[in-house]
């Protein structure tokens, strides 16, 4: 098993900011628009823009949850071992509001799938984003692209793309590994 570093700490870091810009571009003082990061390595991607959006660009009172999407994906099912759900934490309705789902990696888009289902529960949005750290765009069975995107990887079906967050790995990073 090979490994290639694509995306060192500061990398991240920068990426973080540039995706923090895009989104206030786009949405402004987020009185309309809330983040939410799909269970469970989008919200780590999640609080870290939120918080540059607060602590660096002084953007107050935005709306933020985690979705858990276990039991929405058509694949829940397929696997031996007893699933276990995360935290859904959404205390507002996301009636006529922008949604800007957040994930680590778009992949297949079937997580992206199941969100759109999941979301339904607490309202109809007004319209729904996805922002992703890495999209790996060559692996996608449905036709699911992200609107903002830290960095585009091209990784063949055997290679996995592994994110790292300080908070729960130690390191940001992000790894291209070859099995």
């Amino acid at each position: 098993m090979s490994q290639k570093v694509l995306l060192n700490a500061k990398e991240v870091n920068i990426i973080l900011h540039r995706l923090a810009c895009q989104l206030i571009e786009n949405h402004n003082d987020f009185s309309n628009t809330a983040i939410i990061g799909l269970q469970p390595r989008g919200t780590f991607l999640a609080d870290r823009l939120i918080d540059i959006l607060k602590s660096d660009y002084k953007i107050k009172n935005i709306h933020s949850g985690y979705l858990d999407i276990t039991f929405y994906r058509d694949d829940f099912r397929r696997s031996d071992k007893p699933l276990e759900a995360n935290t859904t934490d959404i205390n507002f309705i996301v009636e006529d509001k922008k949604v800007v789902f957040v994930d680590d990696v778009l992949y297949t888009g079937r997580s992206i799938r199941s969100a759109l289902t999941a979301i339904q529960s607490f309202g109809r949005p007004k319209e729904i984003e996805l922002l992703t750290l890495i999209d790996r765009r060559f692996s996608r069975h449905l036709p699911i692209q992200p609107n903002y995107r830290g960095r585009q990887v091209d990784a063949i079906n055997k290679e996995k793309v592994k994110v790292n967050w300080k908070e729960n790995d130690g390191e940001d990073s992000v790894y291209l590994i070859n099995n």
